[in-house]
């Protein structure tokens, strides 16, 4: 599915997002339903794709993934194992996500064209340079500025349609402050301001992070559909801004967000008994 992914590695950048705001008065989907409604969807592979995301704890408090040695790589491995993600995100998504909504959003992906995005989709979660991405999605951007052609705004289109600017901002800063405030909790880091003036002087920068989400997001899109024709992002377009997918992809969203926080904190509360080393 066309989420935002790994934003959290942008410079310093209230999940506040409820789920059962997010959840419809109708039965909720069943266990059996929702491992196939992630599999059709590529969700899972997009769950999987959070632990690309770590080394941006260490970032975060000013230091390198490579400083810990091999300890870090364990590390990550067990806070972001698959199996556990997979299943916070249908503990989640069982008590989340009605029947009917399911059935329609899996219903287009699995579609010809919603099969053919989640292959698409997938490869491009899955890649481990984010740097690969934003160069390639950048020179294609260019290109078709440099033609006049329409796919910018069609790309723009569909990235407004997966989901809200501001509760992605909003999610990204909330990431981040529970990190920092769990590393400080855990006596990793000392903190020079409290949690009031962190959030402040995240705000102060909200114009920039922005920017560079809007810009992120347009680059990903380019380098991830440029196999596809104008018409079939236009039709991705419309089914995204469908009511009921809109209500998936806030759900979507949200369940990821916060299983990223959840691990962040996990990963704050183990570097206490990590020191930087290096491998001989």
């Amino acid at each position: 599915m066309l989420l935002i992914r790994r934003a959290i590695l942008l410079p310093l950048a209230a999940l506040c997002l409820t789920f059962t705001a997010l959840t419809s008065s109708a039965q909720t989907a069943d266990r059996d339903s929702l491992e196939t409604f992630l599999e059709v969807t590529g969700f899972d592979v997009a769950l999987e794709s959070i632990a690309l995301s770590a080394d941006a704890a260490p970032q975060m408090l000013g230091l390198q993934a490579e400083d810990f040695g091999s300890e870090w790589q364990r590390l990550v491995a067990e806070v972001f194992k698959t199996e556990l993600m997979h299943d916070m995100a249908v503990d989640i998504l069982e008590k989340t996500l009605s029947a009917p909504l399911l059935k329609h959003a899996a219903d287009f992906y699995a579609s010809d064209l919603g099969q053919r995005l989640v292959v698409a989709e997938n490869s491009s979660h899955m890649i481990e340079e984010d740097g690969l991405k934003s160069e390639s999605g950048g020179q294609i951007i260019e290109g078709l500025k440099s033609i006049d052609s329409p796919r910018v705004a069609i790309l723009e289109r569909l990235n407004a349609a997966s989901g809200s600017e501001d509760s992605s901002l909003r999610s990204i800063q909330e990431i981040q402050i529970r990190f920092l405030m769990a590393a400080a909790g855990a006596g990793v880091i000392e903190m020079q301001m409290d949690e009031p003036d962190l959030r402040e002087a995240m705000r102060s920068q909200e114009d920039e992070l922005r920017v560079s989400l809007r810009q992120s997001a347009l680059e990903g899109a380019a380098y991830t559909y440029q196999a596809f024709s104008d018409a079939e992002m236009i039709d991705y377009a419309v089914a995204l801004e469908h009511d009921d997918m809109k209500q998936v992809y806030d759900l979507m969203n949200a369940v990821q967000y916060e299983i990223m926080a959840d691990r962040f904190e996990a990963v704050a509360a183990r570097l206490r008994v990590m020191q930087p080393s290096q491998d001989l």
